[in-house]
């Protein structure tokens, strides 16, 4: 059992942060030194250009005792967080509208690549969430099809490419945003479907995938024929204890989505989400931007630990899960890799222009056959 003054470091392990700046300042130093995150996650407003990506990142881990989670979102198509710098990655459905399975871990691949040259081991993709009608709008080419089997054929793939690179997947976004008309970062989606329903269609993906997936990020969004309430799945006990680890039987780590978002923080103080997500059985809680807000939630998952047994209980426990992953992980502890070159940087851009053209062509082929 952890001694009490080792709980602040156990609720570092549990908190993957945002911030602003493109080097690590001394403030930002002094952040990751007294936390001791679990995890940091970049943005476009944190790259520039590819070396000093690679060396925010490298600085940053030096400053922390533990190997830590290297994020970044990385898509393909709206969601590339480096495009600017190396050169744009096709979107999810795209790549699908090629049918080619080779393809589809292809795409996890060459980002897998791109994100591992320049420091990062996590890449929170694939999006698991079906291509429903009611998401269009919000979602666009981030969805693969409404048929749950190829999702988890694309996802299946991709996972597989990323690993290949030495990189982290994240499934998301338990349990499915695809029935959602709203977009979670302003406001809350509220899904009104049978639970039967989604057991068979939106939670098919993370059943079928259950021990593909590192990690499995929650959504901010309601579900109230299943608890009867608008609860958000993020800080829901129903959704994480009790459908994603005891009913599914998933065994990895799982994430919040981050709780700065509107689908949450409209309804939920940034200090109660932090305590409830992991109340409701999440390992790590995640706050993209607001530095405040990291300070805020860190504090009060650490005074609620530190002032309630059973809380403290479920932050050991989680903290334990996470550094064993960690100590197991081979994306996490493999060797360093060095700072990537004008060459490197080159050779990225060509494999993503061929990767796309090799997409085009294919989606030209299935669009004869089908003719």
């Amino acid at each position: 059992m952890p001694r009490k003054t080792d709980l602040s470091a156990l609720v570092g392990q549990l908190l993957i942060f945002g911030f602003d700046g493109t080097t690590v300042s001394a403030k930002l130093r002094s952040t990751l030194a007294t936390m001791q995150p679990g995890g940091i996650v970049l943005f476009a407003r944190n790259i520039e250009e590819p070396r000093q990506t690679h060396a925010l990142l490298r600085d940053a881990q030096r400053t922390v005792n533990r190997p830590m989670f290297l994020c970044v979102d990385m898509e393909g198509g709206t969601v590339d967080r480096l495009k600017n710098i190396i050169a744009p990655a096709m979107p999810a459905h795209e790549v699908y509208r090629s049918k080619n399975r080779r393809l589809f871990r292809e795409h996890g691949h060459v980002i897998g690549e791109e994100v591992a040259a320049l420091g990062f081991n996590t890449d929170f993709a694939p999006v698991l969430d079906l291509r429903f009608e009611a998401s269009l709008p919000v979602m666009t080419s981030r969805t693969i099809s409404p048929d749950p089997k190829q999702t988890v054929a694309y996802a299946r793939e991709f996972l597989r490419g990323l690993k290949s690179a030495h990189v982290l997947g994240c499934g998301k976004h338990f349990p499915g945003l695809g029935e959602g008309s709203l977009d979670s970062h302003k406001d809350l989606p509220t899904i009104s479907k049978p639970w039967k329903r989604l057991w068979e269609e939106d939670l098919a993906p993370y059943r079928t995938l259950r021990s593909s997936l590192p990690l499995v990020m929650v959504a901010h969004a309601a579900y109230p024929d299943v608890t009867k309430d608008t609860t958000p799945a993020s800080i829901s006990k129903k959704w994480i204890t009790d459908v994603l680890r005891k009913k599914i039987g998933y065994k990895g780590l799982v994430i919040s989505d981050d709780l700065e978002m509107g689908g949450v923080l409209n309804s939920t103080p940034i200090e109660q989400a932090a305590v409830e997500t992991i109340r409701a059985g999440a390992d790590i809680f995640l706050v993209c931007h607001n530095e405040e807000f990291v300070y805020r939630s860190y504090l009060a998952v650490l005074n609620e630990a530190e002032k309630n047994a059973n809380f403290r209980r479920q932050v050991e426990t989680a903290a334990r899960r996470i550094m064993a992953f960690k100590k197991r992980s081979r994306e996490l502890n493999g060797r360093a890799v060095p700072p990537p070159t004008d060459k490197t940087v080159d050779k990225l851009r060509r494999k993503l222009w061929l990767f796309d053209e090799e997409v085009r062509l294919a989606i030209n082929v299935e669009a004869a056959a089908t003719l």
